[in-house]
């Protein structure tokens, strides 16, 4: 049977880091992975090259290979330092990528944009519920909100009317509910009333969201871009080095027309797309669970997905709970964490995780991008 790296990463996060207490996947310590049908080779990157668990390390991600994937399995192992030094903050993207301080000194780990072509999607009902159920799951969680004509997330968290403060620093110390730091335009603005910006006020105002701003330790940002192709996305690759970009779609085509376009404008910037989500893709009666009623159209962002060689995430049922979630401040997987659509954003967390790992061990940390104007 060919060796996946689904399985080898699978068995490689069974190895613990003692000083943080979190496999070396999530620590995002795999790198350079290679895998073929009887052998895999990867680095493991210790923060401190003088310790047991550095010395340790490669017998021990031997010894899992081998005992949970395959015993004839060849494995290359070499293992690498990397001297980090300890402060009491790093701002997103400071070094260079999916890197944070080791020994807890706190730094963004992984940023995950989520994006569309297209308004009227549910991009930012996924980007909430996304955030909620990775934060469900025991990751240190940030969301925000980068719509500033349009932000969503204070009502959507049940957040409207609340300020953040700064900290002694200087810093925007963000708000918290549900386990998750927020920011959002909407918490600087009064609520009834238009932001009239132009563009360079929008990208000033992008650029202190992800720079300015005491984040302390977080797993994994969140961040839910506006609709299209515009100015806050130029702005946020160009400010930080994204882990990767999450699509939202409806199966119709006038949706994947521009869902498509949001993958090439990523593909432009050499951000890597860790996948598709199909929302609204079909609606069950609450008295027939078992029928299924394609409204939109059937099984588009998986096969805009399958063209594009992207991965499918998973697929979100058109559910009323999805929308009184939104309405009253409290996300359908806190809500009702039974319903199909939490088990579905469960699922999609999980997918998520799984290729952000992939996408950390097999490729080099994103940079943030130069965009030339000619």
């Amino acid at each position: 049977m060919a060796v996946t790296r689904e399985a080898v990463l699978k068995a490689l996060s069974q190895i613990v880091e003692p000083e943080q207490r979190k496999d070396i996947v999530r620590l995002d310590l795999v790198k350079n992975l290679t895998v073929s049908d009887d052998a895999v080779s990867f680095t493991v990157v210790v923060p401190r090259p003088d310790t047991p668990f550095a010395q340790q390390v490669a017998e021990a991600c031997r010894r899992v290979l081998h005992e949970e994937v395959d015993r004839a399995l060849t494995v290359d192992v070499e293992v690498d330092s990397e001297m980090i030094s300890l402060g009491d903050d790093i701002q997103v993207g400071d070094q260079g990528g999916n890197k944070k301080k080791q020994g807890g000194g706190g730094g963004v780990q992984n940023t995950i944009a989520v994006a569309s072509g297209k308004g009227g999607v549910g991009k930012s009902t996924v980007a909430v519920n996304l955030a909620v159920a990775l934060s469900e799951q025991g990751y240190n969680v940030a969301l925000v909100d980068t719509d500033i004509y349009g932000p969503s997330i204070p009502k959507m968290m049940g957040m409207e009317g609340e300020r953040p403060r700064m900290t002694d620093e200087r810093k925007i110390k963000p708000l918290e509910k549900h386990g998750i730091k927020l920011l959002s335009m909407g918490f600087m603005v009064d609520p009834d009333k238009a932001v009239v910006w132009r563009g360079p006020m929008v990208t000033k105002a992008v650029q202190q969201f992800l720079g300015d701003v005491h984040w302390g330790d977080i797993e994994y940002m969140v961040l839910d871009l506006p609709p299209g192709t515009g100015d806050i996305q130029l702005t946020i690759v160009q400010t930080i080095p994204l882990t990767g970009a999450l699509i939202v779609s409806t199966p119709q085509e006038i949706a994947l027309a521009d869902a498509r376009k949001g993958v090439a404008m990523f593909d432009n910037v050499n951000v890597p797309v860790v996948g598709i989500v199909e929302n609204m893709a079909y609606f069950s009666p609450p008295d027939q669970p078992d029928r299924k009623y394609y409204l939109f159209g059937r099984g588009g962002a998986r096969t805009l997905a399958q063209d594009l060689d992207v991965p499918f995430l998973g697929e979100v049922p058109i559910e009323q709970h999805v929308r009184e979630g939104g309405d009253d401040g409290t996300p359908v997987v806190l809500g009702h964490p039974e319903s199909t659509s939490a088990q579905a954003f469960h699922q999609i967390a999980e997918q998520t995780v799984e290729q952000v790992a992939l996408r950390n061990a097999e490729q080099d940390p994103t940079q943030k991008v130069e965009i030339l104007y000619r």
